[in-house]
């Protein structure tokens, strides 16, 4: 048969686009390289636990409408994002918060949390940042960049903080109260039974093929492409590859009930090789007699390796632009996602311009 949608990408965008056709009554066929559906928000069940096997996933939204479109597909529970940081054997409140800066400066009130860190911007006298490190310093101060930021982005990035350049880092939240919440969204929470369920009540009804390769594809006839692969891959690289960040994983179980007592505890020593350490139990505060955590190295990205985070500085927003001026010609081609449109997403986001997309058709 002819469909008039090849979807390439079972994620969030291309499970989202697909539903929303298919109620329009187009035929669809969504095929995705891996072996599962969800994409990077895919989660699966071990032990009982929703394992988030691309990293922690927490959806949240301040957009009402999107947060009732994604309700249809699951139930969501009340999590709250509270990560810690841990530095040489202290433990701080993220994000920076009146927690963080009683713990820092045994200190109490905003007011003195503002002054102790005036006091320090005023100290260094940055005036014009020339780098990552000096535009941290100028909006945090000491305490806070050399424990909480540095080691942390320097393994996020696998660069010095003084190689990177000022605009990675436009503003640092600071937070006058004692609130560990970590968004600041009306709505937030996990889908109860994971991402996969949500995933696959989306596709409900619509023919996907798994450990498919878009470029191996043969005698499949479409009207229109949907693209939520890499934008530079399609167009074979003509232009030169696009810079990502790449993250892998170790996961162990243990048996204990609970390992570290939060879902998300990150390491912000430059010499801990790890950012951070997921213990997956706690994202639907379960009672499971083990436990799963997950340690998760970041890493520079290669062909072969799954891209994780569009590096956007300026080199590769510039090349971005190059392919984005060929994609702006194609007639039947969408390009969605994190990957086709080279860009880093929030769930509620990806979304959003899915139903963005699908209503364009």
């Amino acid at each position: 048969m002819k469909y008039d949608y090849l979807v390439v990408g079972a994620g969030l965008f291309g499970a989202a686009f697909a539903h929303e056709m298919k109620k329009k009554g187009k035929t669809c066929l969504v095929i995705d390289k891996r072996s599962h559906i969800g994409g990077n928000v895919y989660t699966e069940e071990t032990e009982g636990i929703q394992v988030h096997k691309y990293g922690a996933h927490i959806f949240h939204t301040s957009n009402k409408e999107i947060w009732e479109y994604v309700n249809q597909f699951a139930k969501f529970n009340n999590y709250i994002n509270s990560p810690v940081a841990f530095y040489k054997d202290e433990l701080y409140n993220l994000p920076f918060n009146m927690n963080t800066f009683s713990k820092l400066w045994n200190i109490r009130t905003p007011e003195e949390a503002r002054a102790k860190i005036a006091e320090q911007i005023s100290e260094l006298g940055i005036t014009e940042p020339k780098n990552l490190e000096e535009q941290a310093l100028s909006l945090v101060g000491r305490d806070v960049y050399e424990k909480l930021i540095k080691g942390y982005t320097e393994k996020q990035w696998g660069r010095d903080c003084k190689e990177l350049p000022a605009f990675i880092i436009k503003r640092l939240p600071l937070r006058f109260t004692y609130d560990n919440n970590y968004f600041n969204d009306r709505y937030q929470g996990i889908p109860i039974g994971g991402y996969a369920k949500l995933v696959e009540r989306m596709l409900q009804g619509i023919e996907v093929r798994l450990s498919t390769d878009f470029f191996q594809l043969k005698d499949v006839e479409y009207e229109k492409l949907v693209f939520t692969g890499q934008i530079d891959e399609y167009y074979r690289y003509q232009f030169g590859a696009l810079q990502y960040r790449s993250v892998y994983f170790e996961t162990e179980k243990y048996d204990c009930e609970n390992l570290q007592g939060n879902a998300v505890i990150n390491y912000t020593e430059r010499e801990v090789p790890y950012t951070r350490i997921i213990e997956h139990k706690h994202f639907e505060f379960g009672t499971q007699p083990v436990t799963i955590i997950s340690r998760e190295y970041s890493m520079e990205w290669r062909p072969g390796v799954e891209p994780y985070y569009p590096v956007n500085n300026q080199e590769n927003n510039a090349l971005y632009e190059k392919y984005l001026e060929l994609a702006e010609k194609e007639e039947n081609v969408i390009f969605g996602g994190r990957l086709g449109q080279y860009k880093y997403y929030d769930m509620d986001k990806v979304l959003k311009a899915a139903l963005e997309a699908a209503g364009r058709e």
